[in-house]
């Protein structure tokens, strides 16, 4: 079992260590929507906090998280204008990491599967990132940028395992708590947080421990790509064989070790929804909100419609609308 946060100190996930992130993050990606949806309230039966991360330069909330690492890996002279930075991405975290890269004249270079949203790929290059696409999945790119780096001399970000994409990601969450306490929002009971790799509800749940200790942070992954949830059953990093599932935000097969780390103490549950609740969750929210909803997105609502809270609020996060 992996150690309690309690006992597991982590700088860069303290509270103070996440204001600083919020007053660093560029200010495109802050202060997006957050209210309370009356339909979706209505459907679930009680109120439904929406927060709408997809209006920004990236359209995702990968633009916190990514800014505030490669901010982090220029300020310790690990990456700059003559050594490049180099990820994986299904299409948004490698977005947010050109967008970043860009504004500090970093090269980047970002692997993707051969099968990859061409939307997302087409976004990146015109950020100016060099998109290298190789292997049948997301986790086959991943390899494909260990090796690269480690022949080029470049420097590698793992999205999930540099606790600062965490930090940046809970962002979002202080601005909820923010306007929680200012009475804007109700409390919130239930976080449900869409996992992939990790970032996203390892950040959104070290910051409510600290400011809403009495919201429970679910996460929810889908049914054929499910490693970080039997990863948090089983106390330890569980890869999966393949993933199957069309929500390509949050596909991924191979658990990292650290996101796993981070998860203990800071999220309550994890579970999957299948592809159809995935689906109708997608197209739920985009005619609720009228926006567009990427399947990542939708896991957010299909786990509160699978597992709806018995009181308080509930919290749904799009987290992007790159379809």
């Amino acid at each position: 079992m992996m150690t309690e946060p309690s006992m597991l100190e982590i700088p860069e996930l303290t509270p103070d260590a996440i204001r600083d992130a919020a007053a660093a993050v560029d200010p495109a990606f802050t202060r997006s929507p957050q209210f309370v949806h009356d339909g979706l309230s209505e459907r679930l039966g009680g109120p439904v906090v929406v927060k709408v991360e997809t209006v920004n330069p990236i359209r995702s909330f990968k633009g916190r998280g990514t800014w505030v690492a490669v901010h982090g890996l220029a300020g310790e002279g690990r990456i700059g204008p003559e050594r490049s930075i180099v990820v994986a991405s299904a299409g948004n975290f490698g977005q947010g990491v050109a967008y970043a890269a860009r504004a500090l004249g970093v090269p980047a270079v970002v692997f993707t599967s051969r099968h990859a949203n061409r939307g997302k790929v087409a976004r990146m290059r015109a950020l100016g990132a060099t998109v290298i696409e190789e292997g049948e999945d997301f986790d086959d790119a991943r390899g494909a940028s260990e090796r690269y780096s480690g022949e080029n001399g470049a420097e590698l970000l793992v999205d999930g395992d540099d606790p600062r994409i965490a930090s940046g990601a809970a962002t979002l969450a202080v601005e909820l708590t923010d306007a929680i306490e200012a009475g804007v929002l109700p409390p919130i009971a239930v976080a449900s947080v869409p996992v992939g790799n990790g970032a996203l509800i390892d950040g959104v749940g070290a910051w409510f421990r600290h400011a809403s200790a009495g919201t429970r942070v679910v996460g929810v992954q889908a049914a054929g790509a499910d490693a970080m949830t039997r990863s948090f059953a089983a106390g330890h990093p569980v890869d999966g064989d393949h993933v199957d599932t069309y929500a390509d935000g949050i596909a991924s097969r191979i658990a990292i070790p650290r996101a796993v780390e981070l998860m203990f103490g800071r999220v309550d549950a994890m579970h999957t929804v299948g592809e159809e609740a995935l689906h109708e969750a997608q197209a739920e929210l985009t005619e609720a909100l009228g926006i567009t909803v990427e399947g990542a997105a939708g896991a957010s609502w299909a786990g509160l419609l699978q597992s709806a809270p018995t009181d308080g609020a509930a919290l749904v996060i799009v987290t992007g609308s790159n379809v």
